[in-house]
């Protein structure tokens, strides 16, 4: 039984040139490599999201929708922000 099923594509041109620049650079062998390894990182980025979304997002969104007084307004939070934004702007220009 076969384990590859033979597709044809249409790509913008950009992205024509940059498969065969690939190829033509000797990183690939073939087109079909290049197109491979892309979907592979695209799974790759796929599932490291999914698990940021599984470990990080939802038991955070669970801990504050028990907890509701750890959060705090928009505004504070973007005073808050700025203020490490403008410290850490003042230690590198001071380092500099």
């Amino acid at each position: 039984m076969r384990s590859t099923q033979p597709l044809t594509i249409t790509l913008p041109l950009e992205m024509a040139q940059m498969v065969k620049d690939k190829v033509s650079s000797g990183e690939y062998a073939t087109e079909s490599e290049v197109i491979r390894d892309g979907l592979r990182t695209l799974a790759a980025r796929d599932a490291a999201v999914d698990r940021w979304l599984r470990e990080e997002v939802v038991p955070t969104m669970d801990a504050l929708e028990k907890d509701p007084s750890r959060t705090m307004p928009l505004e504070e939070a973007r005073r808050r922000l700025h203020g490490r934004i403008d410290a850490l702007a003042g230690k590198s220009s001071r380092q500099v």
